[in-house]
């Protein structure tokens, strides 16, 4: 399968308040390919949200380098897209203005912009809700317009950190199920940071195991089981306690 995106050799530090210096990430290579759904799980400090700043050129790296599409990531990308824990929603802009606001700062008119904005607050299912403001709408539907304005932007990859942490159970579930609905009827390529065990096992196609800080990849799983993936499954259940016993030796310092 063809590389989208590298990471190679990535080492970050940060300095402290006090003046001393935290190592958060050491060496991470990894690979992500062509229409590939990745999730990553880690330790709580192991660096998966920087590592995924960095991919995104929030951020940038003391050593190594990313490469998208044979080309070094410097700064943002358009066609690198990414959805944040918080919903970063602008609170004066209406949803359809929020969705369509990434085309305005490309220069798109304001007919298009607003036709494309449509088209995914529908493949979302919050075309009733357009003219609303984010302060009107829960939580997991305020997520679902974060998720459509990274759709219409067209990105060749989705960088997702979190993005379903705060809500509760049974939201949480049901926009794993639309994530997975979009991400098969748009094939996006998708990088996903979470701290859940059972929501990697239930996305992703490998599930990336960060080591404790400094974070560097501990381990790379496929997950090879048939979609849609029922928790209650044995396979399921068994890969999920693996992980969790790989992550506890992480925090206590025992790996191999």
């Amino acid at each position: 399968m063809k590389s989208m995106l590298t990471a190679n050799n990535i080492s970050r530090r940060f300095r402290t308040q006090s003046g001393s210096e935290v190592q958060a990430l050491d060496d991470v290579c990894l690979r992500v390919d062509e229409n590939d759904f990745v999730c990553i799980v880690g330790p709580s400090g192991c660096g998966k949200s920087t590592l995924l700043r960095i991919i995104a050129g929030l951020e940038t790296a003391d050593t190594g380098q990313v490469v998208f599409r044979d080309r070094l990531v410097t700064r943002p990308d358009p066609k690198i897209g990414m959805v944040f824990q918080e919903y970063s929603l602008f609170p004066w802009l209406t949803v359809i203005d929020n969705v369509a606001a990434g085309l305005e700062f490309s220069g798109v008119d304001k007919k298009k912009r607003r036709a494309v904005a449509k088209r995914f607050l529908t493949v979302v299912g919050m075309p009733d809700f357009a003219h609303a403001y984010p302060h009107e709408l829960s939580g997991g539907m305020r997520q679902r317009v974060a998720i459509a304005r990274a759709l219409a932007n067209d990105p060749q990859i989705l960088l997702m950190d979190e993005p379903f942490g705060s809500l509760d159970a049974h939201t949480r579930i049901l926009l794993q199920k639309e994530l997975l609905r979009i991400w098969r009827g748009h094939r996006k390529t998708v990088f996903f940071v979470t701290h859940s065990v059972d929501e990697a096992i239930y996305l992703a196609d490998r599930i990336v195991i960060m080591t404790a800080r400094p974070g560097s990849v501990g381990q790379i799983l496929s997950v090879d089981m048939a979609r849609p993936r029922r928790r209650s499954d044995a396979a399921f259940g068994k890969l999920a306690d693996d992980i969790l016993q790989r992550l506890e030796l992480e925090v206590m310092g025992l790996r191999n």
